[in-house]
């Protein structure tokens, strides 16, 4: 049973990961439908991660109010019905609005789920957890790519994602009882009291802004790279831009194939092990991008870059439960995708305002930098959690 639940599990990661790549390839068709300037999507996906943040810092208390299993469900159909009204629509403005309650769903899907694996299940399957995020966020753009020039257009697409949203959904409903046959006092009233703490209590606990750096630093590395990769390729390196295309889609690969090793490995080694190896990967793949190499060489880089960054998310998230205790665990989880949806928003913003003042060959630059801040950030968490590494250690030497 409890391989059937992370069965479920998984699916719902996959809708999480649905809608995240769906608007962004669909916005070209979009605005030249409503006869929008380029620049508005980026209204759209405010929208959705401000709904995201929102969502993420109230999940403790709605956690703890109805129970991990009836709030994925009710999340997973928000986001249908969201995606469902994005296909409706005749305008931009309720193209905007419909936005707010799809970003509410998946903030609240994201972090009731990565707590939930934290608790009840091994690194192994958080990182599992993760590749099927990226299952989703793959998929939604090669459906849309199969509709787009028919007389549906992105509508359709649109819609057959609403339709596998909703399947997920049901899925869901029905699976409710599971959750609490697997591992008990999984509804509403019945699931262990945790400590639901405002976030200026949450601030004060030892270690959460450590984590809240590091998540920053990754997620601004991971989310800069697939924003702004292409464009460094094809005007810094001189790649065609369908070259360049494909080049970031194997950046998307290597994320996968990072959280998939990770996953493989975390039954040898521990997630602060797996994560030091990250991002060694990372920082040398960097580097490499840093050079004035051609192309083909950039392009490979960034794959390591993928490949390195990729399982640092979800063990992050795994070490919450360890690093603070499993009452803490919801609202710092909490917390931590609120944010990680902030610095999604924001970092590479500024990348891009970077790159048109002193143009794409600050990139590689500016992802260094918050490497460096990272590792800064992780000398500093050996210290906050210096008991942690030392029971680790004792556990260890005793087997």
């Amino acid at each position: 049973m409890a391989t059937l639940l992370l069965t479920v599990i998984y699916m719902a990661f996959i809708g999480l990961g649905l809608p995240d790549s769906l608007f962004g390839a669909a916005w070209p068709a979009i605005y030249a439908e409503y006869g929008l300037p380029l620049s508005f999507g980026s209204f759209v996906t405010v929208l959705s991660f401000f709904g995201t943040t929102i969502s993420s810092l109230c999940s403790a208390r709605v956690i703890n109010r109805f129970g991990t299993n009836y709030v994925t469900a009710f999340s997973t159909a928000l986001t249908a019905v969201a995606l469902l009204g994005m296909s409706f629509t005749g305008s931009y403005l309720p193209m905007c609005l419909c936005a707010l309650p799809l970003g509410l769903g998946a903030g609240a899907i994201d972090t009731a789920l990565n707590n939930y694996v934290a608790l009840h299940y091994s690194a192994t399957q958080m990182s599992f957890l993760h590749c099927f995020y990226g299952v989703g966020i793959s998929v939604s753009p090669y459906i849309l790519s199969l509709v787009l020039n028919g007389e549906a257009g992105w509508r359709g697409g649109y819609r057959i994602a609403v339709v596998i949203q909703a399947v997920i959904a049901v899925v869901l409903f029905c699976s409710v009882p599971l959750w609490k046959k697997v591992h008990g006092k999984e509804s509403g009233g019945d699931e262990p009291e945790v400590k639901a703490l405002p976030l200026k209590e949450l601030v004060r606990i030892p270690g959460v802004k450590v984590m809240w750096l590091l998540f920053i630093c990754s997620c601004t590395i991971e989310c800069t790279c697939g924003s702004w990769g292409s464009t460094f390729l094809v005007e810094h390196k001189g790649l065609a831009a369908e070259k360049a295309a494909g080049m970031i889609t194997f950046y998307y690969v290597g994320i996968a194939v990072g959280r998939f090793v990770s996953g493989v490995v975390a039954t040898k080694l521990h997630s602060w092990a797996i994560i030091k190896i990250g991002q060694v990967v990372m920082g040398l793949a960097l580097v490499v991008l840093c050079l004035p190499m051609g192309g083909a060489f950039a392009g490979t880089a960034l794959f390591f870059v993928g490949l390195g960054n990729g399982p640092l998310f979800p063990n992050f998230n795994y070490l919450t439960p360890e690093n603070f205790g499993e009452e803490l665990s919801p609202s710092v989880i909490g917390t931590q995708m609120a944010i990680s949806s902030i610095a999604i928003m924001t970092t590479p913003v500024l990348c891009s305002v970077l790159g048109q003042i002193l143009g794409m060959g600050i990139f590689p630059f500016y992802l260094l930098v918050f490497f460096v801040l990272m590792v800064l950030t992780m000398c500093r968490a050996r210290k906050v959690f210096a008991k942690t590494y030392r029971r680790i250690r004792i556990g260890e030497k005793s087997e």
